[in-house]
C-alpha cells in the first residue's frame, strides 16, 4: 500500500549522519508529532546538496509534504521549503544558544510520535520571538520556555498564594512543584529572592512581557539549574542538558 502524502509543519530537532550522503532527520510535526525522515543524497558535495543541508539545523521551522506509515521507524520527506526565515537565530551567537537550549529541551520531553497542536504552536511562536526579540528579553528567554513548556506537559508548578507571599521566608518546593513557607526536609529548593523570580516567570503569557522581569545572570542561573532538576522528576530518564553548562557561559 502506497504511503499517504501530508502536509505539515516541522521544528527539526536533531540530525544524524547515514551513510555518505544521507542524514536521518529527527523533526517535530504539527501532525503526527515527532518523527525521524531519511534525506539521500542530502550531504554530497554538490552546489545543490550544499543548499539543501541548511535546511535541517537544529531549530528550522519548516513546511513539509511528507510520506508517512505509522508502522515505519523512518519515513520521506516529499518536499520542504522553509516556514520561517530567521534573521538572527543561524547567525547570533547568543541566540543560537538559546535556540540550541530550546530544542534540547523539547528532544528530551517528546517521547511519544503524537500530535499537540498547543504544543508545537507555543515551540513555533516562541523561536519566531527568540529570532526578533531584543536583548533584554533574550537573557530571560531560555527560562521563560523552561518554566512554560512544563504547562503543556502537565507539570506546570503552582501560582503562589497571597498569604505565602505576605509571610516571611518561603521557597520554591522542587519535588512538590509549590511555593511554601512549611519547612523542607530535603535540599531541593529555590530560596525567596530567586523564587520570586519564578513566580513572577509562571505569570508571564507573551515574551513580550519578559522585558519586565528584574532578574541578573546569576538569578537565571539559578532558576536554569533548577529547573533541570525539575523536569528530571517529571520525565523519565531526562538526564542531563548538554547545552545548559555553554547557555549559562554565554548569557553571563
Amino acid at each position: 500500500m502506497t504511503d499517504k502524502i501530508h502536509k505539515t509543519k516541522g521544528i527539526v530537532l536533531r540530525t544524524v549522519k547515514y551513510g555518505e550522503t544521507s542524514i536521518i532527520a529527527s523533526v517535530y510535526t504539527e501532525l503526527f508529532g515527532v518523527q525521524s525522515y531519511l534525506l539521500n543524497g542530502i550531504r554530497s558535495a554538490s552546489k545543490k546538496g550544499g543548499s539543501r543541508i541548511g535546511f535541517f539545523q537544529p531549530g528550522a521551522i519548516l513546511d513539509m509534504e511528507v510520506y508517512h506509515n505509522e508502522f515505519k521507524q523512518l519515513n520521506r520527506i516529499k518536499e520542504y521549503r522553509f516556514a520561517t526565515v530567521y534573521q538572527q537565530i543561524f547567525t547570533d551567537v547568543l541566540k543560537n544558544g538559546v535556540a540550541s537550549y530550546m530544542v534540547e529541551l523539547l528532544s528530551k520531553c517528546l517521547k511519544q510520535p503524537e500530535d499537540n497542536y498547543g504544543l508545537f504552536a507555543f515551540a513555533e511562536d516562541c523561536l519566531i520571538a527568540l529570532d526578533q526579540c531584543d536583548d533584554k528579553i533574550m537573557a530571560n528567554f531560555p527560562v521563560f520556555f523552561a518554566v512554560q513548556l512544563t504547562h503543556f506537559l502537565g507539570f506546570l508548578p503552582q501560582g503562589i498564594n497571597p498569604d505565602i507571599d505576605q509571610s516571611g521566608e518561603w521557597v520554591f518546593d522542587v519535588q512538590e512543584g509549590i511555593f511554601t513557607d512549611a519547612p523542607l526536609f530535603h535540599h531541593l529548593s529555590l530560596e525567596k529572592k530567586y523564587a520570586s523570580i519564578l513566580a513572577e516567570l509562571l505569570q508571564v503569557r507573551q515574551p513580550g512581557e519578559l522585558s519586565e522581569i528584574n532578574a541578573n545572570a546569576e538569578a537565571r542561573r539559578k532558576i536554569l539549574d533548577l529547573m533541570e532538576v525539575y523536569y528530571s522528576l517529571h520525565v523519565q530518564d531526562f538526564g542531563n542538558m548538554r547545552t545548559l553548562p555553554i547557555l549559562k557561559e554565554i548569557m553571563r
